[in-house]
């Protein structure tokens, strides 16, 4: 009796039809939403990505607006695991979490293939709607972002603890959106020293080793 050669991918192929349709919808879409744009992509392509139909697309999801904020919201978690993951390598450290969290997303712009920077700053530019639902999921995220920075630089000592979490985040933008330009060996290369150098200067003090 001849044995049925069976292909590598067959296992991960099952797997995936046998995932409930919306996750495989929600993963879709996270790739498609992120690598080429949410208002690039049509329904059309995430249904045919994820292998589901039209109708399962909108029985999980009333709307791409809605799918699409979905995206965020699970993109936003994805976010925030990150930050508090390299948060809790320095306990009671936040100048060193700080430059922790940074050189992750220095590393990542410079090593991630298609990197394209942050999905939620990316959304927020697509959709100037300020009613948006993609929209606000990242406005929410931006905002918390910037009273965590302010948060950990009055835990720093900074003098001007806003502004400095201010300068915080201008830079964490710029690497986010001069990956995109520059790629490899672009500034997102320095994010973590360019950090180290602005703490240092609201602190009184050099940088690391300065």
């Amino acid at each position: 009796m001849t044995q049925k050669t069976v292909s590598p991918k067959a296992p991960r192929a099952a797997s995936r039809r046998a995932a409930p349709a919306a996750d495989r919808i929600r993963r879709s879409a996270r790739d498609l939403f992120y690598h080429r744009g949410i208002r690039a992509v049509g329904v059309d392509a995430i249904v045919a990505e994820a292998g589901v139909t039209k109708p399962s697309l909108y029985r999980s999801f009333p709307s791409k607006d809605e799918l699409a904020a979905s995206y965020l919201r699970d993109y936003d978690a994805e976010f925030w695991s990150r930050f508090d993951e390299a948060v809790a390598t320095h306990p009671g450290d936040p100048r060193a979490q700080v430059l922790a969290f940074f050189a992750r997303v220095s590393e990542r712009a410079a090593s991630m293939p298609g990197y394209r920077g942050c999905g939620l700053t990316n959304a927020a530019v697509e959709y100037p709607e300020t009613d948006n639902p993609a929209r606000l999921v990242s406005v929410a995220n931006k905002r918390r972002l910037r009273e965590r920075l302010a948060e950990m630089a009055r835990g720093m000592g900074a003098r001007q603890p806003e502004l400095l979490g201010d300068g915080l985040l201008l830079l964490l933008e710029g690497a986010y959106v001069s990956s995109q330009l520059f790629g490899v060996g672009g500034p997102a290369m320095h994010l973590r020293q360019a950090a180290d150098q602005l703490i240092g200067a609201h602190l009184g003090k050099g940088g690391e080793g300065g």
